[in-house]
């Protein structure tokens, strides 16, 4: 059986309507054993999710791993803060980005790469003003009528 690239196990959809992405980041996570097998399951809920810069380190907070069906006492908190692993210059790049005013660091996915290891596609992002986000639905609805346009067109 060969490989995929990668297995998207969970999606911020939220986070592309309430956040302007200006960079992304790639960030390893430290996880159980009974977690990853829970993820295998696709039981993963990123919709609340930041990401917080203490100590040198990166935090995952508010993401949700459901406990594995089959885990018994080895389960835990599924709430639990989680350890993003970053190099050290990145970690120190997002900490001064975040600083400034307005930024954020935000999940954007959460997916199995091509080893089989669990990887958190990680956004540096300004929240977006609602005037934005009315200015980011009309050229959706706008590119979604020349699309279907075009497609009525090519049809007659």
């Amino acid at each position: 059986m060969a490989k995929q690239e990668q297995t998207t196990i969970a999606k911020n959809r939220r986070a592309l309507h309430d956040y302007e992405i200006m960079e992304t980041f790639e960030a390893g996570i430290e996880l159980t054993g009974t977690e990853v097998r829970s993820l295998r399951d696709n039981n993963a809920q990123l919709t609340d999710a930041f990401a917080l810069v203490r100590g040198g380190e990166v935090w995952l907070s508010n993401f949700h791993i459901a406990p594995f069906a089959n885990g018994n006492i080895a389960n835990v908190d599924p709430d639990r803060r989680r350890k993003l692993l970053l190099h050290k210059k990145q970690i120190r790049y997002l900490a001064a980005k975040t600083q400034e005013k307005g930024f954020a660091v935000v999940p954007l996915k959460l997916y199995f790469n091509k080893r089989g290891l669990v990887k958190v596609e990680l956004a540096l992002a300004r929240g977006k003003k609602l005037h934005d986000k009315r200015q980011s639905m009309r050229e959706r609805d706008m590119k979604r009528d020349i699309d279907r346009a075009l497609k009525d067109r090519t049809r007659g």
